[in-house]
């Protein structure tokens, strides 16, 4: 049996914030995070805001509509995560269209910033096409617009 878990972010002032933390295995020999796995925290918090903002990705999918695809994706590392850091990653959806979105990431560790990121999410069929988001995720998503 599936448990329904709540989510473990947050909004404040139309920004999701999800909280991590750098595990051993999220780090090389010298307790530095591994780049890639910026990613991987990003994605999840992004995910979180989602399900947050009211989106049901899984129901999506399920019903042939489709789902998010990562189509552009740009980031600027600034300062390492070590290992037991806790770190803060905040999202805003910087802009809106009837296919994408693009959405702004920060990972930070206190009043630090270890990276920013851009990441345009395509809409795209089953098939792999671009396609119009569900008019009631462009619904869930105007309000958290905040272009800043």
């Amino acid at each position: 049996m599936l448990l329904d878990q709540p989510p473990s972010g947050r909004f404040a002032d139309r920004e999701h914030l999800f909280p991590v933390r750098v595990y051993f295995e999220d780090t090389d020999l010298s307790g530095v995070a591994y780049h890639a796995n910026y990613l991987r925290w990003m994605e999840r918090a992004r995910s979180d805001m989602l399900r947050l903002a009211g989106i049901d990705q899984r129901a999506a999918i399920e019903a042939g509509e489709g789902a998010y695809a990562v189509a552009e994706l740009s980031i600027k590392y600034r300062s390492p995560a070590r290992l037991d850091d806790g770190l803060l990653i905040v999202s805003r959806l910087v802009e809106l269209r009837p296919a994408s979105c693009r959405i702004h990431q920060r990972v930070m560790r206190g009043a630090d910033s270890l990276s920013d990121a851009s990441v345009l999410a395509a809409f795209v069929s089953p098939q792999g096409r671009p396609r119009r988001q569900p008019a009631d995720w462009i619904k869930a998503f105007t309000p958290l617009v905040r272009a800043d």
